[in-house]
């Protein structure tokens, strides 16, 4: 997968995925980087995220992290594709409109085809939503 770097606005300096549409165009733009703790993904809550109950869309936080799924685990998967082959989420809270949404984890394990993520999303610091996912590598065919 091919980033682009965000030129400007509140993200400036992250990275994003423009070819991957329902993530950047539709769902999104969600966000990711590197910083000194690690791989985090991130996106701002707006109105069309919301759900009738004034709080984040519990599809949207699963489709933002599936999003941080690989944005933790992208190690090795450059020039690669990945598919989601396994996940799991538990809601602890609800995010609200204008919070700063963030996923961050931990890649557990590697290897040659298959890659173990987990992870928290938060709304502001506030943890909402605790996931973890699998990761099935399709290398190009030569």
């Amino acid at each position: 997968m091919v980033t682009t770097e965000v030129t400007e606005g509140e993200f400036k300096g992250w990275r994003t995925w423009p070819e991957e549409p329902f993530e950047h165009d539709t769902a999104g733009p969600f966000y990711t980087r590197t910083d000194e703790n690690g791989p985090v993904a991130a996106f701002r809550a707006q109105r069309k995220h919301m759900n009738a109950g004034g709080v984040v869309h519990g599809g949207c936080l699963m489709t933002f992290a599936d999003y941080a799924l690989f944005a933790i685990g992208h190690q090795g998967l450059e020039g690669v594709y990945g598919l989601t082959i396994g996940f799991n989420a538990e809601f602890l809270d609800g995010a609200r409109e204008g919070e700063l949404i963030e996923a961050r984890g931990d890649l557990l394990r590697q290897g040659r085809s298959i890659t173990f993520v987990r992870g928290i999303v938060t709304a502001d610091g506030r943890p909402v939503l605790n996931f973890s996912g699998t990761i099935k590598v399709k290398r190009p065919k030569a």
